[in-house]
């Protein structure tokens, strides 16, 4: 019997040839090409010669790029463990609140939806020394006026608040759609057995919500890892490199001078394989213990 790919067979495939096609062009495509460029360096951008895998290498063994990786892992534990965690807490008080959900979860949803140089912005008047609305407030409790963005150490844990306020809504809703999912009948037979708040939390909603808590890691470790304009607008990866991670090295060696454009591609193409790594990882973690 022949196979037919006329008529009902082939409509979905001309359905989604639109979406691959333009998926191909402006992901495929450029990812191919980035890491070609990653095999090439240039005369500051303008001439091309093949060197193979030296900028690889010369990742390797620089300690600048050490550094910013260590910061970024430091950047994207603090801000996926506190989002998770945040996001949680967040989805479990709008689903025991009765008025004004809605409302409330419009709320926490807006700063997901301001551009990431707005809220550098924003944070960077909200945290100025002298005149910034943090600072204010805490001199007038007499609690003095720290230089959030001047000290290392508090710039770091600035950068992962401001992502956590930008992101934790967004997250909540995902927890909160989980939530709504699992069955009101679990609840009301560990009542009748005599099962209190907490007990019903350990026992029944947090075990139930592992696939959403999973998804949830993962898609904040990608975008912990892609942070870049919020942290650029906010500190310029400052003081004396103390928030800059991984995608501003990237940047500054493609724009900035000298332009290494086979260098940043290269560290482009490790991004991608630690980012592919570390989620193939979480995904398989997670799926073993829904296993067990």
């Amino acid at each position: 019997m022949t196979r037919s790919w006329t008529g009902p067979r082939v409509a979905p495939y001309l359905f989604i040839l639109p979406n691959m096609l333009l998926f191909g062009a402006f992901t495929i495509w450029p990812a191919i090409n980035g890491f070609n460029i990653s095999l090439y360096d240039s005369d500051n951008g303008r001439t091309f010669r093949y060197v193979g895998t030296e900028n690889y290498a010369e990742i390797v063994s620089s300690a600048e790029f050490w550094r910013v990786a260590r910061l970024t892992v430091v950047f994207v534990i603090g801000l996926v463990v506190l989002t998770t965690v945040a996001a949680t807490a967040l989805a479990l008080l709008l689903n025991a609140q009765r008025r004004g959900r809605g409302a409330l979860r419009a709320a926490y949803f807006v700063p997901f939806l301001v551009s990431p140089v707005v809220v550098g912005l924003i944070w960077n008047l909200a945290l100025e020394r002298q005149n910034g609305l943090v600072n204010t407030a805490l001199q007038a409790v007499g609690l003095g006026a720290p230089g959030w963005l001047l000290d290392g150490g508090l710039a770091m844990g600035v950068i992962i608040v401001v992502g956590l306020w930008t992101q934790v809504g967004f997250y909540a809703l995902i927890v909160l759609a989980g939530l709504q999912g699992i069955d009101r009948g679990l609840y009301e037979a560990a009542r009748i057995d005599g099962a209190g708040t907490w007990q019903q939390l350990r026992l029944i909603t947090l075990p139930l919500l592992r696939p959403t808590t999973l998804v949830v890691v993962i898609l904040a470790t990608i975008h912990a890892f892609q942070a870049f304009d919020y942290i650029y607008t906010l500190t310029g990866g400052g003081p004396l490199g103390a928030t800059t991670l991984i995608v501003q090295f990237i940047y500054e060696s493609s724009f900035e001078s000298p332009i290494r454009y086979g260098l940043a591609s290269a560290a482009g193409v490790v991004l991608f394989v630690v980012v592919f790594g570390v989620t193939a990882l979480n995904y398989l973690v997670g799926r073993r213990q829904e296993a067990v």
